[in-house]
């Protein structure tokens, strides 16, 4: 039960990120926290029972920037993509990263120019723009949305009881 997932609001109830129950646990019982919700679970200890909690609340507040920006990398370009080819649409695991424009040829290093491509794809692509290797993008690039609360959208699922504390939940479990 100590790694049981918590989410950890700030003090304006804002979500700010998902911690173990035994992280959580210290943080309430150095007063920094409180509870907001409690999971079904219990915790004992030599000495005491703790019930695990489900959401906690920081008691002081975290600054945090209002522009979220995602970070460009390769795996986030593969999450974009939904780890499938670009060009042939096959979906693995055995992706490459490919510059739509070439970089020898101009092509920038960002969002817009990078795309996931399987590496048959990528090889008879080669250095090559799609229209020159007759090749057909299936979806134009581009920079994913950014919210700050991407990380915490995959619990969402299978924790009902944060869907409250979490804005725009609804429309991320559609898209998904």
């Amino acid at each position: 039960m100590l790694q049981a997932q918590v989410l950890v609001l700030n003090l304006n109830y804002e979500p700010l990120n998902v911690c173990r129950a035994r992280r959580a646990l210290v943080l309430l019982e150095c007063g920094k926290a409180e509870v907001v919700e409690h999971a079904a679970a219990l915790i004992r200890s030599a000495t005491r029972v703790f019930r695990v909690p489900s959401v906690i609340r920081l008691l002081y507040l975290i600054k945090r920037p209002r522009l979220f920006r995602r970070k460009l990398s390769r795996r986030e370009v593969f999450l974009r993509d939904g780890y499938a080819c670009q060009y042939c649409g096959v979906q693995n695991r055995e992706l490459t990263l490919d510059h739509v424009i070439p970089r020898h040829m101009g092509g920038p290093h960002d969002w817009e120019n990078l795309v996931s491509a399987c590496v048959p794809c990528n090889h008879r692509k080669a250095g090559l723009t799609p229209q020159q290797a007759r090749m057909r993008l299936r979806r134009s690039p581009s920079a994913p949305r950014a919210t700050p609360y991407q990380l915490i959208y995959q619990y969402l699922r299978a924790q009902e009881d944060w869907r409250k504390f979490v804005p725009g939940w609804e429309r991320e479990l559609a898209l998904s």
